[in-house]
């Protein structure tokens, strides 16, 4: 399995940026996970939009859905040009809350609503994917999400406050996405449903996921803040959220 940061940057791209999105691919297929701003024009240098086989949303704030309704249009673009079957409409698969949110999933011939929560459990060509609400603070769901294959595990954060129970979930993951919104400087003093930096190195370090991808960080941040404040993780390889950063994931 290979992961492609897309885009990592919360609440806003900074120049050139793109807000959360990331492409997984294996051997049969190529998932998008999260659609923030920016993540189309970053794709696209990686593959064209039509060959996606689904799209993962792991809840509806603004950073993370963005590019939604511009891969709607370019995906019915596509089918009239026809590169893209017109009865093949993309598969979003999604929270059902909000409700108006999820109305405007579902889109013409191009994008088609399948809703998700912690029962959930799919099989997208070689990938089993599987979910867990996180602690992310207002109410609505956000899901983490739990992505196998024969080459390993991967799981992505998403948004989530240290009020989430990963035990049984991301546990001994071969890499683990997580979010790390604060450096020390700025962290609340009441949780808000978010990590730091230091927190997301300490919970990968508690899981014995054997790599980490620190990301949904302000672009301003100094890289060598967030490499310093992410020393509490020793168990393996730690990746610093950068657009166009690949990892290579395999079972460990």
């Amino acid at each position: 399995m290979r992961v492609t940061v897309l885009g990592y940057q919360s609440p806003y791209p900074g120049p050139g940026g793109a807000t959360p999105g990331y492409l997984l691919e294996t051997d049969e297929v190529r998932l998008l996970i999260d659609c923030g701003s920016g993540v189309l024009a970053q794709a696209g240098k990686h593959f064209p939009i039509y060959e996606l086989d689904a799209l993962l949303l792991s809840h509806y704030h603004h950073d993370h859905i963005a590019d939604i309704g511009v891969l709607q249009y370019g995906l019915m673009v596509h089918q009239l040009f026809g590169q893209r079957p017109a009865d093949r409409p993309l598969p979003i698969y999604a929270p059902e809350a909000p409700i108006e949110n999820v109305q405007a999933l579902t889109y013409r011939d191009a994008t088609r609503f399948h809703p998700v929560n912690e029962q959930t459990s799919l099989i997208i060509g070689d990938v089993k994917v599987t979910f867990l609400r996180t602690d992310h603070g207002d109410g609505d769901p956000c899901f983490a999400m739990r992505l196998e294959s024969k080459n390993g595990v991967i799981v992505y954060g998403a948004d989530s406050g240290p009020g989430t129970n990963w035990r049984g979930f991301a546990e001994g993951a071969d890499l683990f996405i997580c979010e790390g919104t604060y450096l020390d400087h700025n962290k609340p003093q009441k949780p808000n449903g978010h990590l730091s930096v230091r927190d997301a190195a300490e919970l990968a370090e508690s899981l014995s996921c054997s790599s980490l991808l620190v990301t949904h960080l302000f672009y301003g941040y100094p890289e060598e803040d967030v490499i310093a404040q992410a020393g509490a993780y020793q168990t393996g390889t730690c990746y610093i959220a950068r657009i166009g950063l690949q990892i290579d994931v395999h079972k460990q």
